[in-house]
C-alpha cells in the first residue's frame, strides 16, 4: 500500500507542466508513461473523477504497474454497474492477479443487482473471460495498425505478438467448442448481451471458415430472433464471402488500399447494401465506415 501512495505522489509531481487534456492523445501515439502522468495529474486535481481513475488503471495495467492499477480501478469502479470493464483489454495483465477475482465479484453482484438475476451468471463468468482473452493485445494491434499506416511496413514487435495472439485464439476456440457442447448456444436473456456475444467473436476470428459456416445458419437464427447480435453476424457472414473470393454483403471486411488506408472489400449491389443493414438493425453504411476506419464512402467507390 506504501508502494501505491507513493506513486500517486509520483504522479501529481511528475505532471505538474501536462496538461490536464493530454492522455487520451498520447495514449493513443503509444506514450504509455507520458500518458500515464497526464492522467495521473488530472486525478490528482479532481480525485472524484471516476473516468479518469479507469484511464489512468487501464494505462497503468498497460505498463505492468500492477498493484496501483488495481487501486485506481477500485477508486474508478465503486458505482459502476457494468460488465464491460471485465472485457477491456487494456487490463488483461490483470487477469493473472488473484486480486482480478474480487473484481469480477464485486462487477457481477452489482450488475445483477441493478439489472436483475442472470439465468446462468457461472457461464456468463466463463463468456466474459473468453471475451477479454479475445480482445488481448488489441492496444498493440492498433498501434501496429497505426505503425504501418505511417511507415508501409509492420513494426518489429508485430510478428511474436502475431503468434502468441494466434494461440490465445486456439486456446479460446477449444473452451468455446466445450462450452457450445455443454450449453448449446448462448443467448441474450440466458447470460446477457455482452457474454451472449463471446460465441460470436471467437467464431468470427477463428482461422478456419468451416468453423464459422457450422454456426452461421444458428447464428442469424439469434440475430433475427434478438437474442444474438446482428452485427457480429453480418461481419462472420461477410468474411466467409470475403475469404471465397466473393463480393460482401454488409460492408464488415477492410482491406489496405494502395495508400496504406482501411477501405471496405468489395459489396454485392451496394445501392442496396443499406437496406440489407438495417434489415437486421445496422447503421447506414457510410456511417459505420466513417465511425470504425474513418473512412468516407459512397456508392461509386465500391
Amino acid at each position: 500500500m506504501k508502494s501505491i501512495f507513493t506513486i500517486v505522489m509520483m504522479l501529481g509531481l511528475c505532471t505538474v507542466l501536462m496538461s490536464q487534456s493530454k492522455g487520451d492523445e498520447l495514449k493513443k501515439e503509444g506514450k504509455l508513461e507520458a500518458a500515464m502522468f497526464a492522467y495521473g495529474k488530472e486525478f490528482m486535481s479532481n480525485p472524484s473523477d471516476t473516468d479518469v481513475a479507469y484511464k489512468l488503471a487501464s494505462t497503468l495495467a498497460l505498463v505492468n504497474l500492477t498493484d496501483t492499477a488495481f487501486y485506481f480501478l477500485n477508486v474508478a469502479l465503486q458505482d459502476n454497474h457494468s460488465l464491460r470493464p471485465l472485457t477491456d483489454s487494456d487490463l488483461y495483465t490483470l487477469t493473472f492477479n488473484a486480486k482480478w477475482k474480487q473484481i469480477e465479484d464485486s462487477q457481477f453482484q452489482k450488475y445483477q443487482a441493478k439489472n436483475g438475476d442472470l439465468k446462468n451468471p457461472e457461464l456468463a463468468k466463463r463468456l466474459i473471460r473468453v471475451i477479454m482473452k479475445d480482445q488481448a493485445l488489441s492496444y498493440h494491434i492498433h498501434q501496429s495498425r497505426a505503425f504501418y499506416q505511417k511507415n508501409g511496413r509492420g513494426p518489429h514487435w508485430l510478428f511474436p505478438m502475431g503468434q502468441i495472439k494466434g494461440q490465445l485464439n486456439k486456446e479460446n476456440s477449444l473452451v468455446m467448442e466445450e462450452i457450445l457442447s455443454e450449453f448449446g448456444w448462448p443467448t441474450y436473456s440466458e447470460v446477457g448481451e455482452l457474454a451472449a456475444d463471446a460465441a460470436l467473436l471467437v467464431i468470427n476470428h477463428h482461422e478456419d471458415d468451416a468453423i464459422r459456416k457450422k454456426y452461421l445458419s444458428q447464428i442469424k437464427s439469434v440475430c433475427e430472433a434478438g437474442e444474438g447480435s446482428c452485427m457480429e453476424y453480418a461481419k462472420i457472414h461477410d468474411r466467409i464471402l470475403v475469404n471465397e473470393n466473393k463480393e460482401q454483403l454488409y460492408g464488415m471486411q477492410f482491406r489496405y488500399n494502395s495508400a496504406n488506408q482501411l477501405e471496405p472489400f468489395p459489396i454485392q449491389n451496394p445501392e442496396k447494401v443499406d437496406e440489407r443493414r438495417k434489415a437486421i438493425g445496422l447503421e447506414p453504411l457510410a456511417v459505420y465506415l466513417k465511425r470504425k476506419i474513418n473512412y468516407d464512402w459512397s456508392i461509386d467507390k465500391n
